[in-house]
């Protein structure tokens, strides 16, 4: 969905061609299943190189991945199951007997890992491997608004690729001359596809074939894949790269992008206006498994749908009394919700000023956090935050906001991308609420725990994708700052919390509404309007990310109402020995986890409490 961490580590399906593993004797205890660890991390990130340059590890013994992208052929994207049910295998065959606590906790988050990846071999099509499901980014197709390496690599060199040495540069060079291999991979799999009927509806084509009309509109030496080598270079005193890397955007990366965009267009011949994933071959099960990856449960999509209507009604509720109260009583919930977006006491000007003032109102944001994270945990993370405008050139198909953790060494920030194409869509009150659910105690509190502490294996930090925790967290995170008093005098902010809540909760309705359902793609807009009142562009960029990422959308709500009733199941049973900051940290050091291993891990946390 736009460049996130996401994308980064969706980058892993290629994980498959790591064919060459060690063969493995039967160990035991935890010094064996340690070895298995390293050794599969070390054959994730031989093939995954940009996950390597995204958690910083890009360096000493590996160093080489530096130059390299990921194969995007059918070849390795199609042996990834392989590659899963392989692993899983020399999983299993070390005994649960002997391990300690945390290896056997890391033992069952790998394995479910591995099974889902090895699942997804069952859909010989788009991105449904081990990678994808762990960068909540599984997708039917190769190329979208929000997906492929047209979207990807640009930003990935740019925000991603550091620039210290003339080692970087040159590495740098050799990534831009790989990307546009990788563009002829992923066209030779749009092709593929579309034979098979697996292709994108027609509106996310339009949005597709304006990104590449955009794309090649703009020469050569003015591409950021160019500026950004260049200015970095220069800045670091390496000397003049403009030269060089112009040649190759020229002369391989324009024409391998021209070619995608030919097929694209070829194919968008052939697309309809179906919304939803029923259209593909087994499209039911196909999406049930999209659930599973999505929500880490065994919900059906029935139960999904069911879940999202009876939260959705809880939610107006509670907004229809902050309406009220602020004397606005006219009119349905979304009606005065789509009201209040249209306020001038709440729209900041559609100008750049306008735009750097919602940037530093977002910092002002996350500094005021900072001074209550003491309430609500003891762990004392710095959790640096840098805050960014989605780059224009890949807006249209962005999400509205998204979050980069920093990298494992420290040496970057985590960075919140906020999508500016529009100021309407984002009226004052809507902003605290996506910042705490993106910086701080969200997401990137979340990772800085890992990013911190250093206390997670990393093959732990590369399965870290589990949606359902990660985005149920920075759900959950939105709760909480609503609990300790950070609305007591901002009514206006306290309801837009209450309207990202709905949102999350229309979410369900609405996806499972397009992928089981039929339901069409102006049913599901006007449905989800008149559910959140949101401006109609931020409805339908919605409604189209669920088109593109089926199931994904769902884990976020799934993933905070268990968050709470586990938090509820833990201060019944402890009565006045709970303490929310205990819970809150517990959650956070378990690290990404599916949802029914975390409340396993709960449950022995509390017994361990009650003594």
């Amino acid at each position: 969905m736009q460049l996130s961490r996401r994308d980064m580590l969706a980058s892993t399906a290629a994980a498959a061609l790591a064919a060459a593993s060690p063969a493995w004797a039967v160990p035991t205890g935890d010094g064996a299943i340690d070895k298995l660890f390293a050794d599969l991390s070390d054959a994730m990130l031989r093939q995954s190189p940009e996950t390597a340059t995204f958690l910083g590890l890009d360096k000493d013994k590996r160093a080489g991945l530096k130059s390299k992208l990921s194969d995007q052929s059918w070849a390795a994207i199609s042996h990834d199951h392989v590659f899963c049910n392989d692993w899983l295998s020399k999983l299993k065959a070390v005994p649960d007997a002997g391990l300690s606590p945390d290896a056997a906790l890391n033992k069952a988050v790998v394995g479910y890992a591995l099974e889902m990846g090895g699942e997804g071999g069952r859909f010989a099509f788009g991105n449904n491997t081990l990678g994808a499901t762990m960068g909540e980014s599984t997708s039917p197709y190769v190329v979208s608004q929000q997906g492929g390496n047209f979207v990807f690599i640009p930003e990935f060199l740019d925000s991603q690729h550091q620039i210290n040495t003339k080692v970087d540069a040159d590495a740098y060079l050799a990534r831009v001359e790989a990307f546009a291999t990788t563009l002829d991979q992923e066209t030779d799999r749009v092709k593929r596809d579309a034979g098979y009927g697996v292709i994108p509806p027609d509106f996310i084509m339009k949005t597709v074939l304006g990104q590449f009309d955009a794309f090649v509109a703009v020469a050569p030496e003015k591409q950021r894949l160019v500026s950004s080598l260049v200015d970095r270079a220069r800045k670091k005193g390496l000397g003049d790269y403009s030269a060089q890397v112009t040649k190759l955007v020229a002369d391989k990366v324009m024409p391998a992008v021209k070619r995608q965009q030919a097929a694209m267009q070829e194919v968008n011949k052939k697309a309809t206006h179906d919304a939803g994933v029923w259209k593909i071959k087994d499209g039911e099960a196909y999406y049930s498994w999209l659930l599973k990856v999505g929500t880490t449960t065994t919900m059906t999509a029935d139960e999904v749908h069911k879940m999202g209507l009876e939260q959705n009604a809880q939610l107006e509720s509670r907004m229809d009394a902050v309406l009220k109260s602020q004397g606005l009583t006219k009119g349905t919930v979304g009606e005065r919700m789509t009201a209040l977006s249209k306020d001038p006491r709440f729209i900041y000007p559609e100008t750049d000023a306008g735009r750097t003032q919602i940037v530093d109102y977002l910092n002002t944001l996350i500094a005021k956090t900072r001074t209550q994270m003491p309430k609500l945990s003891a762990l004392e993370l710095k959790a640096p935050v840098q805050v960014k405008r989605v780059p224009p050139d890949i807006q249209d198909g962005a999400a509205l906001g998204y979050m980069n953790p920093g990298s494992l060494d420290g040496t970057r920030p985590s960075i919140y991308y906020i999508n500016l194409k529009t100021n309407a869509n984002w009226p004052k009150y809507s902003l605290p609420t996506l910042t705490h659910h993106e910086t701080i105690p969200g997401h990137a509190w979340q990772g800085a725990y890992v990013t911190e502490t250093g206390k997670l294996p990393l093959i732990r930090v590369l399965l870290s994708g589990f949606n359902a925790y990660v985005e149920g967290w920075a759900l959950y995170a939105e709760q909480l700052t609503d609990e300790i008093g950070m609305y007591a005098d901002d009514p206006f902010g306290r309801l837009g919390y209450m309207a990202a809540q709905k949102m999350r909760a229309g979410r369900l309705v609405v996806d499972t509404g397009l992928h089981s359902k039929k339901w069409t793609r102006e049913h599901a807009i006007d449905w989800f309007q008149q559910c959140t009142g949101n401006p109609r562009a931020a409805v339908t960029s919605e409604v189209d990310r669920y088109c593109g990422t089926p199931g994904q959308a769902c884990g976020y709500k799934v993933g905070h109402t268990e968050l709470v009733r586990l938090r509820e199941k833990m201060k019944a049973a402890l009565g006045p020995k709970f303490d929310l900051r205990d819970y809150n940290d517990t959650v956070v050091e378990a690290g990404a986890v599916p949802m029914t291993v975390l409340a396993d891990l709960l449950d022995r946390h509390t017994k361990a409490r009650k003594g």
